[in-house]
This record gives structure tokens, sequence and C-alpha cells, in this order.
């Protein structure tokens, strides 16, 4: 097989370091992929090549998918699957792993989802849509102290402001729709109430009449330990997360799995590829925070270091249909992802900065350095991006694997290089527990 994968962060890298373990494939592009993606080798020990062209450049990627007669194009970024570069794909005969974009709408448009999950009976929070801001003042009055203000489109994760006063509601009320802080995707807001609980993420792998849902992971979404800080990207995850029991997961399917998939058959949305719904586990039982359309990140470097399946043949499956006859094999082995960012993330931050100690973590058994904004100058690898790299590691115990992970950050450097140190820190009995380094 042929294939490319679109994007240039963590989770691409981790989807480019699965699928080249397969023996399927003999040639594999990104675009426009990153310095680690580079390095990546097929079986045949036929390197991976980047390819410089964005993400969001629909036509020149479909040229290029047409050059290269591709037999697979996987999309990782939620941005080409919001401008519906699914459609594109298979309107030129094209085939392509991604929702189309009447699906990735579960993604693109927060106010839909919101819609979408009253409608079909899926637990939420309670919210309102508005382009009006005194009319969504006076809705988060009405929620009370606390409540979460969303821009309704895509913005990078970071259009969530979680507030716990009416002055700050109404601050990020104003940033939104006043000032334009977000762009257009800011443009309509969703305000929800202030869920309590325990946030984790869930994955299913869908086939448009099928959905697989993978093991627990929890992602670290705030900039500073302790879950304080500005909203990021995510600075770490990990997996399995043991808030959810066989039992309760089981619920969670029932509850809003299902619903969903009748939902989709009920609304015409044939979804191809993955859902990600942000879960809290209420004292009323576990509730959607959000839908999203696409592998997250850094969920995706967890979840495919314990993936035992070859990914070609799962991808095949959820473009083609069939994903009913296949069963997921996971590890047992927790894995650990640490997120290492610049200096100012999620914040204005410097590019350009030299990485050292990259050769020396990747030694350590058990551990995967997958880069996100990484570049090439010259000899060096450089800082690119605000999340420079995933540290990665798996083990026999999730306490191990954390350890591990550690070590492996301790040997990297770069200027104003910052990571959290709690992450998985919940699950071993602890909020406040720390890694040291």
């Amino acid at each position: 097989m042929k294939v490319l994968v679109i994007g240039s962060g963590g989770r691409e890298h981790a989807l480019v370091w699965k699928l080249a373990q397969s023996s399927q494939i003999q040639e594999m592009w990104c675009a426009p992929g990153n310095a680690g993606i580079a390095e990546e080798l097929l079986t045949s020990g036929k390197k991976v090549e980047c390819v410089n062209i964005g993400a969001e450049d629909l036509p020149n990627l479909l040229a290029f998918a047409q050059e290269k007669r591709l037999d697979l194009t996987v999309v990782g970024p939620d941005n080409p699957l919001a401008l519906g570069i699914v459609d594109l794909f298979q309107l030129n005969g094209q085939r392509i792993w991604g929702p189309n974009q009447k699906a990735a709408r579960f993604e693109a448009s927060k106010g839909f989802s919101q819609s979408f999950m009253e409608k079909y009976g899926i637990p939420t929070a309670r919210a309102g849509t508005f382009s009006d801001a005194s009319e969504a003042k006076a809705f988060a009055a009405s929620l009370g102290e606390r409540c979460v203000v969303k821009a309704d489109g895509l913005a990078l994760g970071k259009g969530v402001l979680l507030c716990s006063s009416l002055s700050e509601a109404n601050k990020a009320i104003d940033e939104m729709l006043v000032t334009r802080a977000f762009g257009n995707a800011g443009a309509v807001i969703v305000i929800q109430e202030f869920l309590e609980g325990m946030e984790i993420s869930l994955h299913a792998l869908c086939d448009g009449m099928t959905a697989k849902l993978f093991p627990t992971s929890q992602d670290h979404k705030r900039a500073l330990d302790g879950d304080r800080g500005l909203n990021t990207g995510g600075m770490g995850c990990y997996s399995p997360a043991p808030f959810l029991d066989h039992t309760a997961l089981a619920e969670v399917e029932k509850r809003i799995l299902s619903p969903w998939l009748h939902g989709c058959a009920s609304e015409g949305i044939n979804f191809h590829g993955i859902l990600y719904p942000g879960i809290m586990l209420t004292q009323e039982g576990p509730k959607v925070l959000e839908f999203n359309a696409r592998f997250g990140d850094p969920e995706t470097q967890v979840y495919l270091t314990r993936l035992e399946n070859d990914l070609v043949d799962l991808l095949n499956a959820s473009v083609d249909g069939g994903l009913d006859r296949i069963e997921l094999k996971w590890s047992p082995m927790p894995s650990v992802c640490v997120v290492m960012a610049s200096g100012g993330y999620p914040g204005s931050y410097m590019k350009g900065k030299p990485i050292k100690g990259l050769q020396q973590a990747a030694r350590l058994p058990n551990v995967k350095v997958f880069h996100a904004g990484t570049a090439r100058v010259g000899g060096e690898i450089v800082a690119n991006g605000g999340r420079v790299l995933g540290v990665t590691a798996w083990a026999k115990s999730l306490a191990e694997a954390r350890n591990v992970a550690y070590a492996a950050v301790g040997e990297i450097e770069f200027d104003g290089a910052h990571f959290r140190h709690d992450i998985a820190a919940k699950a071993l009995g602890s909020a406040s527990e720390q890694v040291d380094n």
C-alpha cells in the first residue's frame, strides 16, 4: 500500500509510527510532517518522506494523492475535516480515512453537537448557544457563579474558558463575541453549566454502522500542575484510567454511544473515523462535555503504544465497513505521555531553540519520543511549536510507566522547556503527587 498521513503534530507522528510497523505499507508520506516523522522507517527500511504541503491546502493534497496513486490517505487534524477534505477526495475517487464534512460538525460546531445530544437524550451539561453578548450574559447569570464559555468553532483546543465567577464569565463572553479573540470560531458561543467530577477521554472507532470503544484515558488540559493555568491542547495523558470499570464502561456505551449511533442514523450522518467524546464523571453519572471527530492529542500517543492490532486493518475496516468482525486488542501495559512545551505556551513563545538529549531519551527501554512542534535546521532539531515533544513510556504498572516517562523527560533539554510534573497522579492516589526533574 501507498499511504499519506496529513498533519504535523504528535498525533500524526504516533499514527505514522504505528502504520510504519505494518508490512502492508510499501511507501508512506506525511504532509507536512515534522523532524521526528522524517526519521521513521517502514518495515522495508525505507524512510517515511515529509512533503511540504500544509494540512489545509486541500487542492495540493488532492493533486499529490492523485500523482502518487495512493491507496489510503489518513487525516489527523480537525481543520481539514471541517473544510471537507474527505468529501473532496471521495468526489475525485480517492480513498481517505476520516469523517466527511457533515459528520465532522460534531467537532466543528459545539452548538450543533449540543443540540444533537439534547435531541437524542445523550447526557450532557445544561447549555445555551448565543451570538448576542447580552443574552449570553443573562444565561450565564442563570447558571450561578460558575460556567464554561466555549467558542462554537475550532480554536486549536484553546476556545474553552472555565469561569469561576460571573465577572469571569462576562469577560470571556466579551472576549469571544465582542473583541473576537478567537476570530470567526467565536462568532457563536456555547455556555454550559460547570460540571463537577473527574474528566476522562474516550475514543470509538466507527465505520458508519458499528462503533468500537477504546479503553479509557485521561488528558491533562491545563497548562500547570494541579490543573491550574490556561487550557491547552493537552499537556500529557495516560491509559488506562482507573475511574471506569468494565460495568461502568458498558453503561457509558449504552447511555452515550448507542443513542449517538441512533441519532446519526436518524440524521443521515455517515460517520467513518474516530469519535472522541470528553466525559465528566458526575454524581449523576457520566456526561459528555463535547465531541471531537478525530484522534485526541496526546491520547493517540498512549493508545497507539498499547494497540496490538495492525492499524492498517482497523483503518481499512473503518473506511469500508466490517468493523463488527474485528476485535480490538490492547496491551495490558499502561502508557504515559508527558508533553514538553515551549516557554510561554499556550500564549506566545519563541521558536528555533535547539533540542538536546533526544538520542539519550530514545535509548531508554519502552520509550518513544513523539515529535509535535519540531523542525530540522541544518544538523539540529529545534523547537518549532507550542507543544514540542510527547515523551511516552509504557511498563508493567502505571507507576513504573510514569517514572520511565519522567526519566526520559529528564534526558531532554531545550531553552524555556516546561512540562507538568503530575501526569497520571490522580490515578495513583494523589492529585498533588509530583515527580521532580
